[in-house]
């Protein structure tokens, strides 16, 4: 079993590797995956990644996963898909909530308890059923009064409502945050389509190059008394430019100078994303393989109607204490939760067009899906292997989240 170790004084900070980093496939909102639980669909990748390290889960020291929509069905998540997984119940477990940033912070809390001797084995990643957000009310605990009842709510629109707070209310949600990108940086609706298609072309390349292979693991469902296996993401489509162009704005009515579409704005999704967090000594004992280590992270905040804009600040931030500059990463994944967030933040980096090349190079959230509290590990896993596949040596991942912050994260390849 785990130990955890005392920081003494004067001690030097540990280094922090990521091992095995997995994912299941990403199902589409109602899709082949929403009939389970998270809970289900967390367990299902922890089962699969101690399968596949042959680890003793009695050295896991805790789980900890990032979940944007949980309920009381499994609280918290990552304790209760612990113990479903089969872990033994010495492992602790917690849950984060940093909006899309959730898994990736779940990740890097992971990694603090590692460098700082808490913890010398961590689960950790994220997991969202955004199929099975809850509808629910906070006005019949004590009954309902009067003769107007009360009003149920939807969680996935009510979370993007209530993100600002008080005093920074975004009445329009997420959504009106990339329009005021948009109209601030000038972007034009035509070049949104062309990144979204671009997304939808380098996903589709990459499913056809097996590049998800090594990543994804399979989900068994139940349905109707036969058991099936769900092995391949449900989200890249096939498109064109004009069928892009045809999709109407989601505020037109509103807005008449509107551009943010379905097709040129992430999805909602299902999926669960893993991976080992652990020393370089700890790995080397338990016949582990890291992949990455952590280089340096930064999260900070902005204007929560400019929420877009958020991995700018951060980046800065994460790549400062890096002591690198973002012509020193090989990769570059920007999660895309509109295509309008990804061009302001590009124009902020005065992007050239060579850098696209290196930049979501396997699609990202509008073609392969945003289940909000995995898409952090989810990207990790996509970015980390992607660098060693390039022989790279820097991954830089980076999102905006909604109320106004980005998270930025340098990760460096293990040789």
């Amino acid at each position: 079993m785990g130990r955890e170790q005392p920081l003494q004084k004067g001690r030097a900070v540990r280094d922090a590797v990521i091992c095995e980093p997995i994912r299941t496939p990403i199902g589409k909102f109602g899709g082949a995956l929403s009939s389970l639980a998270p809970a289900e669909l967390a367990a299902t990748a922890i089962r699969a990644l101690i399968e596949r390290t042959h680890l003793d889960g009695s050295h896991v020291d805790d789980v900890i996963l990032g979940q944007g929509y949980p309920t009381a069905e499994a609280a918290p998540v990552s304790r209760v898909a612990a113990l479903d997984a089969g872990l033994p119940f010495t492992v602790g477990g917690l849950q984060v909530d940093r909006r899309c940033g959730s898994g990736l912070q779940a990740i890097l809390d992971a990694c603090m308890q590692v460098q700082t001797g808490i913890s010398n084995l961590v689960i950790a990643g994220g997991v969202d059923s955004m199929s099975q957000a809850p509808f629910y009310t906070v006005e019949a605990r004590f009954g309902v009064r009067g003769t107007d009842g009360f009003q149920l709510h939807d969680a996935l629109g009510r979370a993007r409502l209530t993100a600002g707070g008080k005093f920074y209310p975004v009445p329009g949600g997420m959504i009106e945050t990339a329009e005021n990108l948009r109209r601030e940086y000038k972007i034009s609706r035509a070049e949104q389509d062309e990144l979204a298609l671009m997304s939808q072309f380098r996903a589709a390349e990459a499913v056809a190059r097996g590049s998800f292979i090594d990543e994804i693991v399979p989900v068994s469902k139940v349905s109707r008394g036969r058991e099936t296996l769900v092995e391949q993401d449900e989200t890249p489509r096939e498109t064109t430019i004009e069928e892009l162009s045809e999709l109407a704005p989601i505020m037109i009515r509103k807005d008449a100078e509107s551009t943010v579409t379905a097709g040129n704005a992430s999805t909602q999704n299902d999926a669960a994303a893993v991976c080992l967090v652990t020393t370089p000594e700890k790995a080397r004992e338990m016949g582990l393989t890291p992949i990455v280590r952590l280089r340096a992270w930064a999260r900070a905040g902005v204007e929560p109607h400019r929420m877009g804009i958020g991995p700018v600040a951060a980046t800065e931030l994460a790549l400062n204490r890096a002591g690198l500059t973002l012509g020193d990463m090989t990769l570059i994944e920007l999660n895309e939760a509109f295509a309008a967030q990804v061009l302001a933040v590009t124009r902020e980096w005065k992007f050239a067009e060579k850098d696209w090349d290196r930049t979501n190079v396997l699609g990202s959230g509008i073609s392969l899906g945003h289940p909000i509290g995995a898409t952090g590990a989810r990207i990790l896993a996509t970015g980390s292997r992607e660098l060693i596949r390039r022989d790279g040596e820097f991954l830089l991942e980076t999102m905006c989240i909604g109320g106004g912050q980005g998270l930025a994260a340098v990760w460096e390849r293990v040789a």
